[in-house]
């Protein structure tokens, strides 16, 4: 507890939060919103997308070659910088159109590619297995993040770290507000001393994430559900993730992750370290960056709430995360492009949750219709724009969660939440979207 203050020492500052509608919609509801339509699923619209990113890529790399080729009549010096500036461009874009590919193998996982399951295993393990993912254990374990989005002790990742397990002074009602609106100068120093919020760690915090960020939750769970036991990995068939009968099925996405680590370095022998890391591994590590942006910002958000077991429900949690238009910060047409190269999966993310069988190329049309919807009982789940920007600020506003409350908003370095919950009637039913969350 804090001593007591004078009255200059306890001044508050106030947030100005924002009121955020708690949904009761039922799944009726919501779903009887979206053309029916939307939910069929067509293999040989959907084989288009892939073969359209490999086309891109492969067309990226022809002319990075044909162009770098002619910078062997420049100096040295320029010939090796307008080397780097074209093979750099490449795996940007390579790895923009790549992370479209992520996203087929994503859809393939819930039964969104086909509506055969070996078809759709077989394109996942084979597209997730060339970028290095395990499809069987990430297709498990995000079919649970999708059961329990935004559960405080269910969901799978980006689960807040509550004020006890930040190791902060404990909530002082005298001095400290638990829905973060008023809190004194003092407790807020201290908030600020502890969690050593600046912008240079921030910036560390966001680089190391959005490059290491994948493979750290892979292998150690890292950013991943906290109750889970030190040493949680999706590469081991015993982890707490799986039930018995998946031990075949992680052993398989550990074959695949084998051979995709054989090929490298068969590739790296047979053309040269440099020919792989600047035709693959650049795009690669595109690849997770542009993961861990999109997913970050899908389900982080001052203005998104989380939810403990009294106040969850499943489609509560499907509308715990925002639609971001990806690189719109920077501009219509990069946005654009954002939203193509990677098939409006930031865009449409909402609908996604609602129901993860809806494919992409149906999922614009849905959202627009489940938007309507929204809009009539008050609730808005498009955020700003999805960028490097609003990743470094929505890191820097949401540090912890309460301990207690059914429905919990990030506090920012100073223990201030820049939203509130507002309760609506309830009409809210016990359906889901048909999640297979142990097959």
């Amino acid at each position: 507890m804090l001593k007591p203050t004078t009255p200059q020492e306890a001044e508050e500052k106030r947030m100005e939060q924002v009121p955020v509608n708690i949904p009761n919609l039922s799944m009726k509801e919501l779903l009887s919103a979206i053309p029916a339509h939307c939910f069929e699923r067509s293999l040989w619209r959907s084989a288009v997308y892939p073969i359209w990113d490999m086309v891109v890529i492969v067309s990226l790399w022809k002319l990075t070659t044909i162009a770098d080729a002619y910078t062997a009549g420049l100096s040295p010096t320029l010939a090796t910088l307008a080397s780097f500036s074209l093979w750099s461009l490449y795996g940007f874009f390579a790895g923009l159109f790549a992370m479209g590919l992520w996203i087929v193998a994503h859809e393939a996982g819930h039964g969104a590619f086909s509506t055969s399951k070996r078809i759709n295993n077989f394109v996942g393990w084979v597209l997730h297995s060339g970028l290095g993912v395990p499809y069987h254990s990430w297709r498990i374990s995000h079919a649970k993040h999708h059961a329990s989005t935004g559960h405080m002790t269910q969901d799978q990742v980006f689960v807040p770290w509550t004020r006890s397990q930040m190791n902060l002074p404990p909530l002082d009602p005298e001095h400290d507000d638990i829905l973060g609106h008023n809190v004194s100068k003092a407790v807020q120093d201290e908030l600020w001393e502890a969690l050593g919020d600046s912008p240079i760690a921030a910036f560390s915090q966001f680089v190391i994430y959005l490059v290491a960020g994948l493979p750290m939750y892979l292998i150690w769970n890292i950013g991943g559900q906290t109750r889970y036991p030190k040493g949680t990995s999706h590469f081991k068939p015993s982890s707490l993730i799986f039930a018995p009968h998946h031990h075949s099925q992680i052993v398989l996405s550990d074959l695949g992750i084998f051979i995709w680590l054989a090929l490298i370095v068969l590739s790296c022998y047979h053309y040269s370290f440099l020919t792989v890391f600047r035709t693959y591994l650049v795009p690669y590590i595109w690849v997770n960056h542009w993961l861990i942006l999109i997913t970050f910002l899908q389900h982080t958000d001052p203005l998104v709430p989380h939810y403990r077991s009294e106040e969850f429900s499943f489609q509560r949690g499907a509308m715990c995360t925002l639609d971001r238009s990806l690189l719109g910060d920077l501009g219509s047409v990069m946005g654009w492009l954002g939203a193509h190269a990677t098939h409006g999966i930031s865009e449409t993310h909402v609908v996604h949750h609602l129901s993860s069988k809806i494919p992409h190329y149906h999922a614009w049309e849905a959202t627009y219709a489940l938007r309507e919807k929204l809009a009539a009982a008050g609730v808005n789940l498009v955020g700003r724009p999805g960028g490097w920007a609003e990743m470094f600020r929505v890191m820097r506003e949401c540090k912890f969660v309460e301990d207690e409350g059914g429905v919990v908003f990030y506090k920012n370095a100073r223990g201030l939440a820049a939203a509130r919950p507002v309760f609506a009637s309830s009409t809210s039913d016990a359906e889901d979207s048909g999640i297979e969350v142990d097959k």
